[in-house]
């Protein structure tokens, strides 16, 4: 089912994003929530025109969201995590985990802007998230989960 989302929805995609989804999520979910509507061919015309309009406006917003990405992508992040046995973590890091981090250096990013690789993270080791600031500006991110220090007594 093809819909056109009125809102941000995480692990799905932005406002004005034509997207495919399922029917029983389409039809019982985003439309009824007002999340979404049906993409039917007036409706798509009506959102290509509205995003040629805004493409002039949007072109200093993409450059900003670029400035931002490069700056991500310069980052070295390192989580740290308990760990049990095999390198197994105690819990797991999720998107909430790496924005936390990435927002301590660069402010205003959001967990909904981070798709982990399988949602959650529970063993050590690098890994590889991507990161969607705008619709337009996307990259993967590498980081490690690292053992948490023992302090020494």
């Amino acid at each position: 089912m093809k819909l056109i989302l009125k809102e941000d929805i995480q692990n799905l995609g932005f406002k004005d994003d034509l997207v495919d989804v399922k029917n029983g999520y389409g039809r019982n979910y985003l439309i009824p929530k007002g999340k979404a509507v049906i993409a039917t061919t007036s409706a798509v015309k009506i959102l290509q025109e509205n995003l040629r309009q805004r493409a002039f406006k949007e072109k200093s917003i993409v450059d900003q969201a670029s400035k931002k990405a490069e700056k991500i992508k310069a980052l070295k992040i390192k989580l740290s995590s308990k760990v049990g046995s095999e390198d197994k973590l105690f819990g797991s890091v999720t998107n909430s985990d790496l924005a936390d981090a990435i927002g301590k250096k660069i402010p205003d990013i959001e967990k909904k802007h981070i798709t982990l690789p399988g949602r959650t993270i529970k063993r050590l080791g690098k890994y590889v998230a991507k990161i969607r600031i705008h619709r337009d500006v996307s990259f993967e991110f590498p980081f490690e989960v690292v053992p948490e220090e023992k302090s020494k007594k």
